[in-house]
Parts: C-alpha cells; structure tokens; sequence
C-alpha cells in the first residue's frame, strides 16, 4: 500500500482553493478510479494520465488506483488537474521521490505522449490565490505550469515579493527530472514592455467639437455617457477612441483586468495593460452579458473590467437585457446565483452606448427624410427605462457632419496624447483630494467635495434646473460629480457658475428622452 498527496489549486469565481490530489495505490484488479466530484474532463484524465505516463518511459501501476481531489464538497473541472494526478501516481509508486512535493504546486493537461498543455486561468489562479493574498510568514510557493501558462501567470510576479516563483515545464519528464534532482525547470521572464497595437487617435475625428468634449470629460472623471445621432455622425467612431486618451492602467488595475480575460480564456499577454474595449451585438443574450453557466463564468459586463463596454445600437438590445446593466452601475460588480453555486465577479467598466434618435435614424433631419410616428419612435425609446437612463451621466447629442466640414478639414484637431495629459492632471487632481475617480464619489462625498466647494450662484442655477427638469436625486448628484470634473479639467477647487451650467446641460437629452418615451401613451 502506498499513497501521496500532490497540491494544485482550482478556479473557483474570483477564488483560487487549493486541492490536495491525493493518490492511493493497493493491492487488488487494477482499476483507476477518480473521487471528489470530478466533471467529464477530469475523468477523462484518466486515460490521458495512463498514456502519458507510458509514453514517458514510466510504468503504470497493475494495482488499484484511488485518486481523490480534496476538498470533496465542490465540483473540480478541466484539464489542470492531469499533471498533478500523473505526480501522485509516480510518486505513490516509488518512480519518483515524494519527500518534497509539498514545497510545489502543479497545474497542466496532458497530452498522450506525456507533453504539457496550456490551461485557461493560470494567472487569475495566482492572482487569486489565499497563498498571495495572505502570505503573512514569508513562505516561498513555487508553482510549475506548462510553459505558455507560466509565461501569463508570471504577470502576477510584478509587484510581488521573492517568495512566490513559477517555474515552466514542457513535458511529465521535465517535471519528474526536476524533482529527482536531474535537470532544472527555468522561470519566465515578465517583459519589461509589452508591444501592443496603437488606440485609434483622436485626431482621426472631422468635427464634433461638443462630442470631443464630452469624451473628454468622460475619460476624466470615469462617467458613463450616451450618444444620440443619425447613421454615419461618427458614434462609434468616437467610442473607440475613448481608449486612447484615458490615464495608462496602473498594475493592480492592469491584474486585475488580466484576471478576469484570463478566467474566461481570452488573455494574450501582449494585450496586458492595454484597456478591455468589448462592444457586444444587439443580439447578445443577458447571460452573454451578465455571466452564467455552471460553474458560473464572466459576461462582456466582467470582461470590460477597468475599461469600456459599449453598446452600439443601444435600444435594438431587449430591454430586459439592459436592466442587467442597472446593478453593476451603481455596485461596480455582478453577482451571479445558481441553485448550486454562487460566484462575484468586478464589473468596474465605463458604460458607452450609442444610439439613434427614431428607428430610421432621422428624425429633426434638415431634409425632412424622417417618416417616423410619434407610435414608433415611442416603441423604439421604450427599450430604455427610465432606472437605466437615470444611471447615465451623460448625454449627448451627435449631429450628422457636413460636408463643407469634410471638405475642408485636414484632421480632426488635438490628438489623443494632448487630451490625455489633461485628463491624467484631472484624474490625479481626483486622486489626491478624495482617492478615487468623481464617477465613484458616494453621496457623503459629493457633499465634502462636490457641493461644499461650490459657490452660491451655481447651486442656485442647479436647483432652478432640477426644478424646471424635474431631476431626480440621482440626477442631482450625478450633475455635481460631472460639474466637480469639468472644474478639476479647467484646474479649478471651486465648482463656479460655467461649471456647473455645463454640466446640466448634459442631462437635457435625458429629459428628451422621457418626453419621447412618454408620448402617446
């Protein structure tokens, strides 16, 4: 009889437990038996593992093979668990030295002829992981992956301490090699730069002065915006350019972001850093963007963690699909239920949407190409309720460009590495005041910093306006943390009349909206 235990680590949600792959070999008809709510893909480990340990010049074991993955209480799914399991086996049967196994923790899928293969979530395994959040002793963990997936998890080596260490490997004879003693494995390298394509500039936009500025001070103060125009004004050209004038993500935020395209399987490591701009179809489902499935995975909503959703074509979504959107605004995160399960993942993302004024696309059109009715511009707005719009914090109309404009402009105006130094001044303005962006400012702190540096004529302005306009708190809100950013672009303490005039003027479309949605009832 023998036995031994190997450490891997699951993916769990935004968790990363440890399971003990625990391997017993005893006298009897040989079997090869998997326990521990494995799913398909780990019991088909079993004849990958058998293969793969006789194609690398080991023996399997004539005997009874009990492999158990503790903890038994949650399901275990995926090919990382083939490695360990092929560890235990050799290890349980005196191939190979088991004295130190516990200093290491292994994670790879097997091919038949004993080569490791990537696996999805290496990064978010280590990013994730109680060992790295809570290392308190100064432990040393070494983690061996296949080579592919050790070069994304050394991503979480930046800013880490000397204990943790991730080593490659390219076959079950590199692994078993190392830990006879024989051959050693190397340790990726975390590049220094990471090469990732340009952002779409700025100065590629003819026009749209107003629009411009609108992406501007949304880059800024992190606001979500909604742009209303006819077909080809240039909506989601704009949107896509967004990108290029927000403040470079720092490493938490440049993780974190990883973490999660990591667990979904859609990380490159020459796209880290670069902010997620993910603009799913009208047609998409609200598990597609919320998240689902079970075990629970992350939807667009999760994968434009620290960077842009946008919505193009924003009332063709059902509207029980853009109510999902309701929650993660105000939370910055989703939380997905299942009968048998329960995950959280962040949703901190900038909500763009685009959209057109009617379902033609020309209503107020100068050539009067718009043949509308009240009824079907009411049915096409009625996709957008009110709660949802009342989360938007700004909007804006985007007119059609000329064509004298075309003609005669040779670019667009400022580029996006202009812009972008005033909106890092205006963001580090945020940060050193209350530590945070003022599209994260909660209601206290819009008093602090938002209202108390507000002078008298402006508040009167704002309260005429809410009046008039019939805003709501939210409303009220969301105009003094857009106002508290255009004062911090024009490198202001105090929120003065123009400030605070500009921003109420970003809200006028909402109350279009209402009009037009409310029409003909």
């Amino acid at each position: 009889m023998s036995l031994a235990t190997v450490l891997s680590r699951a993916v769990d949600g935004l968790s990363s437990p440890q399971v003990s792959v625990e391997v017993h070999i005893s006298a009897g008809l040989p079997a090869f038996a998997l326990v521990g709510l494995p799913d398909t893909e780990v019991k088909e480990a079993r004849d990958r593992v058998r293969s793969a340990i006789i194609n690398s010049g080991f023996e399997f074991p004539s005997s009874k093979i009990i492999v158990n993955l503790a903890p038994a209480d949650f399901p275990k799914e995926g090919g990382r668990y083939d490695l360990p399991i092929a560890i235990g086996i050799l290890a349980a049967s005196g191939q190979i030295k088991k004295q130190h196994l516990s200093n290491y923790e292994f994670a790879g899928e097997l091919s038949l002829s004993g080569d490791l293969r990537n696996i999805s979530g290496a990064l978010a395994m280590i990013l994730n992981s109680e060992y790295l959040k809570n290392n308190k002793q100064g432990k040393t963990k070494t983690f061996i992956l296949p080579s592919e997936s050790a070069n994304e998890a050394a991503l979480a080596l930046i800013n880490a301490d000397e204990t943790l260490q991730i080593l490659a490997a390219n076959s079950l004879n590199q692994v078993c090699n190392f830990l006879s003693g024989n051959q050693e494995l190397t340790s990726p390298k975390i590049p220094d730069q990471f090469a990732f394509s340009e952002y779409p500039n700025l100065t590629d936009v003819l026009g749209q002065p107003q629009a411009r500025r609108v992406l501007e001070i949304v880059a800024a103060g992190r606001h979500s915006l909604l742009m209303s125009g006819p077909p080809g004004s240039g909506k989601s050209m704009l949107a896509s350019r967004l990108p290029s004038i927000l403040p470079p993500m720092s490493i938490n935020e440049a993780q974190s972001s990883a973490a999660i395209l990591s667990l979904a399987g859609q990380f490159k490591i020459e796209q880290y850093a670069k902010r997620p701009f993910r603009s799913p179809h009208h047609t998409a489902s609200a598990v597609a963007l919320v998240g689902g499935g079970n075990p629970p995975r992350p939807g667009e909503i999760s994968l434009a963690h620290e960077g842009i959703l946008f919505l193009d074509e924003l009332p063709e979504f059902p509207r029980k699909v853009l109510d999902t959107l309701r929650e993660p605004l105000e939370s910055k995160q989703i939380h997905i239920a299942r009968a048998a399960k329960q995950s959280t993942f962040p949703a901190k993302f900038q909500l763009i949407a685009a959209m057109n004024p009617c379902p033609c696309g020309y209503l107020g059109d100068s050539e009067g190409r718009c043949r509308c009715t009240q009824d079907q511009i009411r049915r096409y707005t009625s996709h957008l309720s009110g709660p949802l719009l009342d989360r938007i914090d700004l909007f804006v109309e985007v007119p059609a460009v000329s064509a004298e404009v075309l003609a005669t402009s040779k670019n667009g105006g400022e580029p996006s590495e202009v812009v972008q130094q005033r909106v890092c001044h205006a963001r580090n303005l945020q940060m050193q005041r209350q530590g945070k962006t003022n599209a994260d400012l909660e209601v206290a702190e819009i008093n602090e910093f938002c209202q108390a540096q507000t002078e008298e004529s402006a508040l009167l302005l704002l309260t005429q306006a809410s009046s008039k306009l019939g805003f709501s708190a939210r409303s009220w809100h969301k105009i003094f943390k857009l106002a508290r950013t255009i004062a911090d672009l024009d490198n202001s303490q105090t929120i003065h009349l123009p400030h605070m005039a500009e921003a109420i003027q970003y809200r006028r479309l909402r109350s279009k909206l209402t009009n037009s949605m409310n029409k003909n009832k």
